[in-house]
Order: structure tokens, then C-alpha cells, then sequence
């Protein structure tokens, strides 16, 4: 029997980090699918702005505003949704945040910050999306990653951790959700033009507009398989640029990225 794959008409798609960027892009996208899209954020006016913008739409968006970090909030939430609007067919996690690391003048608190947001509040949705879906015996589940947690990459040691945990944590449930009927994808996205990336103090190469990217994901949803990554000129090479000796590797990023030539910035 092929793997589960959701539908609108099997029920709702829930969507975090939906006030912006990609996840609104992915939220809107759904919407026009046909779905009824549950947007969760924490900012409620953002949220209803999206609701408003899917009035013409086949769907729909409903906000529910939510913390990803707070894991009793999430565990409510994700009972209310069910108890309203039905069951969860569709669940993209994708609330992240980029905080930039520079290694002369690091904080604990941009990694454990983006830890809380990028893994624990992945997680937090997670657990009791997965033991609803189990109860029904087929769901589908989206976690957003990044072509930054192939690799290290400068400025980008909090970021990319967080990134290649979420990862490993989609490959090692693939093995038992593949049994219990529930597809598991993982999106590693390069440089989409978003307010996360405005900052990057390096070239961007292959820089794709959030709309595009929103339409992306909302194809490999409905036809890719494990993995969604694009633009595939450039998530593909640096790919395999990581599978390569670390001396090489290192060589090759710092030289791409122009690292070599800037200068450190003490505190």
C-alpha cells in the first residue's frame, strides 16, 4: 500500500510560523489547494491579515495564535484544533528564526534561543500531532529545515545546529512512521528572500522570491518524497560540497563566501 498522502478533503492543515515569510507563502498556497489552513503565530494581527487574504481563495486560513516554544500552549492548541475544526490530515512545523554567530563575540543566548524556536518548537507540535494521526492510522508531517544544516557555514553556528538536528530528527522517525502510515518530509530550502536572510553579510547566490519558494514547497507536498530542497542548482552542489575532505571544504566555503577576507569584529 503507497504511503499516505494528504488530501484537503481528508481534513485540516495546520501551519506555524504562518504570520510571514515562507510560512505564509505556504499557508496561502494550501489555501488555494482547497484547504482549511489553521495559521499559527504568535502576532494575531498578522495572522488575521492572512485570513482576510485567503477570502477569494478555495480554502481558507483560520488563525489560531500560539508560542511554539511554550509546550503545554502547543499540546492545547493542537486538542482545540481537532475538537473545532476536525482532524489534523496536514501538519507543516515550520516557526524558525536565524539568529547570526560570530566566533569572536558569541552569547549563549542566540544558541539556546534558537533551539527553543527551531528544535523545541518543532518537537512541541510534533508529539501530540504524530499521537493523533497514529489514533486515525495515516496523517502527513512537514519539518522545515535548511540547506544550512548540510554543512557548517559562516555566521551560521546556532542556525545550521538547529537545522541539521531537525534533519536527523526527519530521518530517524521516517523508520517507524513509514509503519504507522504517516509521511514525514523535510524542507531544505537555500537562500529564499525573507527578513531571516536580509542580514547576511555574504553573497547569496541562487536567491529565490518567498513566493516562488511557497509554491515549491506546496508541490513537494503533494508530489515529492522524503526530501523538498530548491533551488536544486545550488542545494544540490552544496551538498556535495559537504561531502567532501574538511580541508577542501573549508577552503572552498571560505573562498565562495569571501570569509577569508573579513575582518574579526571583537565585542
Amino acid at each position: 500500500m503507497a504511503l499516505y498522502r494528504a488530501r484537503p478533503e481528508d481534513g485540516v492543515a495546520w501551519v506555524t510560523g504562518a504570520s510571514s515569510g515562507i510560512g505564509r507563502q505556504i499557508a496561502l498556497e494550501l489555501a488555494g489547494a482547497g484547504y482549511t489552513v489553521i495559521a499559527t503565530a504568535r502576532r494575531e494581527d498578522e495572522l488575521s491579515s492572512l485570513a482576510a487574504e485567503t477570502a477569494n481563495l478555495a480554502g481558507s486560513a483560520i488563525p489560531m495564535p500560539c508560542d511554539v516554544t511554550d509546550e503545554d500552549a502547543m499540546s492545547d492548541l493542537v486538542a482545540a484544533i481537532e475538537a473545532r475544526h476536525g482532524r489534523i490530515a496536514l501538519a507543516v512545523f515550520n516557526a524558525g528564526m536565524f539568529a547570526p554567530v560570530h566566533g569572536e563575540r558569541m552569547s549563549v543566548e542566540r544558541f539556546t534561543k534558537s533551539f527553543a524556536v527551531n528544535v523545541s518548537g518543532v518537537i512541541h507540535g510534533l508529539v501530540p500531532t504524530v499521537a493523533l494521526m497514529q489514533r486515525t492510522g495515516r496523517g502527513q508531517v512537514v519539518l522545515m529545515a535548511s540547506v544550512a544544516g548540510y554543512a557548517g557555514l559562516p555566521t551560521s553556528a546556532a542556525y545550521g545546529a538547529t537545522k541539521a538536528a531537525v534533519n536527523n530528527l526527519a530521518q530517524s522517525l521516517k523508520f517507524d512512521f513509514d509503519k504507522m502510515n504517516i509521511r514525514i518530509q523535510v524542507i531544505n530550502p537555500g537562500f529564499v528572500d525573507t527578513p531571516a536572510t536580509e542580514g547576511n553579510p555574504f553573497p547569496m547566490p541562487a536567491l529565490m522570491q518567498v513566493e516562488e519558494a511557497g509554491k515549491r514547497v506546496a508541490r513537494g507536498i503533494a508530489e515529492s518524497g522524503f526530501e523538498i530542497t530548491f533551488p536544486r542548482r545550488f542545494t544540490w552542489p552544496l551538498k556535495l560540497l559537504s561531502k567532501l575532505p574538511y580541508s577542501l571544504y573549508f577552503a572552498l566555503v571560505a573562498r565562495g563566501t569571501g570569509w577569508k577576507k573579513k575582518p574579526l569584529r571583537p565585542k
